[in-house]
């Protein structure tokens, strides 16, 4: 039977890597709304402004403020903490970013997630790990076809084929050093995941509000290109579903999994901006033609399994997620503070 309860969490100890980024801090905020004991691992926020700081997260969550490439450290801290659940977010998430940093975006994404599972099997109290990839570790065939988890795993830029190489890692480490029977390790593949708080270059939703709140123009690169957008709170209520089973069946529910929106929500570039903008007076936009790196012209993430095995789907379409990151935005504008902005989005969410 499908557990989903959230009330699995009170009390829990979790690590989670990267919880200074965009991800993580929404992650971070729901497991302390849970009542989990939240220990995060990370470097220092990467942009700013940034929700860890602006939810004031040092508040709620202890924290070692260091690069997961210290392996000495992390293993101090997986020993003194002692999680019984771990959440692998720490990443160097950026296609753009990896053409400029490819060895930066190795040793971040290869070599620092094999330190976390190093330093989780060193670690006696976990019963649960989960490893966030991506849905651009798939080998892309620029076919149009929704990707199973069964599918090769690939990718063109240093980036994507980074979190390809992280799926043959764990997969590696979880057949040769972790009883399955024991602890469950999964990996997860999100779609293209948005929401209030992410101030990140090189992101389309970002990038459009700050240059649409400017009056300047907007370049996009690639509008044709077909992504799979989801509020960030889709992929993070599967992970918590899953964590919790991996906990309790971790040999039935340890491998990977998708967490993407329904097919209508995988649309292209230009579609999501022109969905934007009607929210702007005079918003103006042009296509950039300069030479762009190659980015995938089309990404979508088959859900059956989770749908089935784990009674998750989704719940917000690309229309709602729209409008929470925009009114997220402009009470954040207004003074409003984002921590209670997150609860409440949460609330809403959990509610539906």
């Amino acid at each position: 039977m499908v557990k989903k309860d959230l009330s699995f969490w009170k009390k829990r100890k979790v690590l989670v890597t990267g919880h200074t980024g965009f991800k993580g801090s929404w992650l971070s905020i729901w497991l302390d709304s849970l009542g989990a004991e939240v220990f995060g691992y990370s470097l220092d926020p990467p942009t700013e402004p940034s929700l860890y700081k602006e939810a004031k997260l040092y508040n709620f969550v202890q924290s070692t403020l260091s690069n997961i490439n210290d392996l000495d450290q992390l293993e101090t801290c997986f020993l003194n903490f002692k999680p019984e659940i771990v959440f692998h977010l720490a990443a160097q998430p950026l296609v753009r970013d990896s053409y400029e940093s490819p060895i930066e975006t190795y040793n971040t994404n290869v070599i620092g997630t094999l330190n976390v599972l190093e330093a989780a099997r060193k670690t006696k109290t976990i019963k649960s790990i989960i490893i966030v990839t991506t849905d651009k570790c798939y080998e892309n065939f620029g076919l149009n076809k929704a990707y199973e988890e069964t599918d090769p795993m690939g990718g063109f830029d240093p980036y994507s084929s980074s979190k390809a190489c992280v799926e043959i890692l764990t997969k590696s480490y979880s057949q040769s050093f972790f009883d399955t029977k024991k602890i469950g390790i999964a990996t997860v593949r999100a779609g293209n995941v948005i929401g209030g708080g992410d101030w990140a270059k090189d992101r389309l939703i970002p990038d459009v509000i700050r240059s649409f709140d400017a009056n300047q123009t907007l370049k996009i690169r690639y509008p044709n290109s077909i992504r799979p957008w989801q509020h960030v709170l889709e992929p993070l209520y599967g992970y918590l579903i899953l964590a919790e089973n991996l906990y309790i069946s971790p040999e039935k529910y340890s491998g990977a999994w998708n967490f993407g929106p329904n097919n209508s929500d995988a649309i292209n570039v230009e579609l999501i901006v022109k969905k934007l903008s009607k929210y702007w007076e005079n918003p103006i936009w042009m296509i950039d033609k300069s030479d762009n790196p190659h980015e995938s012209s089309f990404l979508r993430l088959d859900i059956k399994k989770a749908k089935s095995r784990l009674k998750w789907s989704p719940k917000w379409n690309i229309d709602i997620a729209i409008t929470k990151i925009l009114s997220f935005h402009k009470r954040w504008s207004h003074g409003e503070d984002a921590y209670d902005l997150c609860l409440e989005q949460i609330k809403e969410f959990n509610n539906n």
